[in-house]
């Protein structure tokens, strides 16, 4: 039984049992079993509160007070789509509104035969991928430590898709997820589900793009769910760019297989509250990843990342950069943690974050960990937390540059290492102007 904190009115027994008889696509047994037991684990535990360790910095009280509406986005609703293609990426986009894959919207003109992009219910009910999906769906990412996945997996519907590459098939062009919230909802609720398969030899650039034209009151709850086998490449950004009156929650799950590589870029800009939990496993040896971000909020914002990176194999290494620029009265939160198993040697891991306040009302609190039971490793962890350096601000100044616009700079520079991996034009332009665009907001309030 929930108790009265954790049980908001939207969520509720019944209404997990009207949410999936409106969805009446058949699906397999295994399926609505796994569903069930997502339910159940969400109804013992509830939504998480400051007591826990893992949530001890966010408070998801404004999110459990809301009122959401669980019903379906209209299928035949018209999209506004000037936020949906980026230029390299306009012809393998799919699109998702709401709790909807609209493969009406979608373009995959540009998608290799042989790649399967598939609502995930039509896939479970597939003979050419029900096993594929059975063997991995729910299997990376651990619904049962985390109570929006586990809410995200018993909501698990036809917002979600399976993509699968085969081996040695090479996406040359970038595949691109948007998604955007239903606007003839009032406070819609999503729960969009993503598992990827990237076979033997496979590659794959992958964009992953939240956004919404409005700033309405709405709520993601994510999942994507990597498996990479062996000598697999993904490139992975994530765009987060949801309203100011939105709530995000996302969780990303990855395995990498031998000899496999992962890189992956998050940009953190949206939502009123946002939190994501990125877990990358080392799952056999000689598996590389990369696992660097940006977040960038302001007046009231809050946004949380929680990674963990699993070293439970030898002879594998892991980088990890991520840096925040807040102002106004923002919050942030930093937990990452390496841990190295006992037989994980020749262990090769970094991780680095770093603050930037430009307000002395931000805060962040930053926890980087490492766990290491291994004895032939090379490990190495860090933060820092700072303001503008006055004498490089003073140095601009000296060369004529005006102080709000040396202030500028510098605070550009700061982000630039990271948007600098973003190695797509056009998005990359985007993020310049927001960045910019912000800046130039708060120095003038």
């Amino acid at each position: 039984m929930l108790t009265e904190i954790s049980t908001p009115e939207t969520f509720t027994e019944e209404a997990f049992h009207a949410f999936h008889s409106r969805n009446v696509a058949p699906v397999p047994t295994w399926l609505e079993s796994l569903r069930k037991n997502g339910w159940r684990r969400f109804a013992d535990v509830g939504f998480p509160s400051v007591k826990e360790e893992e949530w001890k910095y966010t408070n998801v009280a404004p999110l459990i007070k809301t009122r959401f509406d669980l019903r379906d986005a209209d299928n035949t609703s018209s999209i506004d789509s000037a936020s949906l293609y980026c230029a390299e990426a306009e012809n393998s986009t799919a699109v998702f509104v709401g709790n909807r894959f609209r493969e009406d919207a979608s373009k995959f003109g540009a998608v290799p035969d042989g790649v399967a992009i598939v609502d995930i219910v039509k896939a479970a009910n597939d003979p050419k991928y029900s096993e594929v999906v059975r063997q991995h769906l729910g299997s990376v990412v651990d619904y049962v430590a985390n109570p929006f996945t586990a809410l995200n997996t018993a909501f698990l519907s036809s917002g979600g898709v399976l993509i699968y590459v085969p081996r040695d098939v090479k996406l040359e062009t970038p595949l691109s997820l948007s998604f955007l919230p239903d606007a003839s909802r009032k406070a819609p609720v999503a729960f969009p589900r993503v598992l990827i398969i990237a076979e033997q030899g496979s590659e794959l650039t992958l964009i992953e793009n939240y956004t919404s034209s409005s700033d309405a009151t709405y709520f993601t709850n994510a999942v994507v769910e990597i498996v990479l086998h062996d000598n697999a490449r993904v490139e992975h950004l994530k765009l987060q760019r949801e309203g100011k009156e939105a709530f995000h929650v996302a969780s990303t799950a990855v395995a990498l297989g031998p000899n496999s590589f992962y890189n992956t870029t998050t940009i953190n800009m949206g939502a009123k509250l946002s939190r994501h939990d990125i877990r990358v496993t080392f799952a056999a040896e000689g598996a590389e990843c990369r696992v660097d971000g940006l977040y960038l909020v302001t007046d009231d914002q809050h946004t949380d990342t929680h990674s963990v990176i699993d070293h439970a194999k030898p002879n594998c290494s892991s980088h990890q950069l991520y840096k925040g620029i807040l102002d106004g009265r923002s919050r942030a939160v930093f937990n990452g943690k390496i841990f190295v198993r006992h037989d994980a040697q020749k262990t090769d891991a970094m991780q680095t974050n770093k603050n930037l306040l430009l307000s002395n009302e931000a805060r962040v609190d930053t926890k980087p960990q490492l766990e290491i039971l291994a004895d032939d490793v090379k490990c190495a962890h860090g933060a820092a937390v700072g303001q503008i350096d006055e004498e490089e601000l003073f140095y601009l100044q000296t060369r004529g540059l005006p102080p709000d616009v040396g202030r500028n700079l510098l605070t550009y520079g700061f982000a630039e290492e990271i948007v600098a991996k973003i190695n797509f034009d056009s998005i990359k332009r985007q993020l310049n102007e927001s960045v910019l665009n912000r800046l130039q907001a708060q120095f003038e309030s």
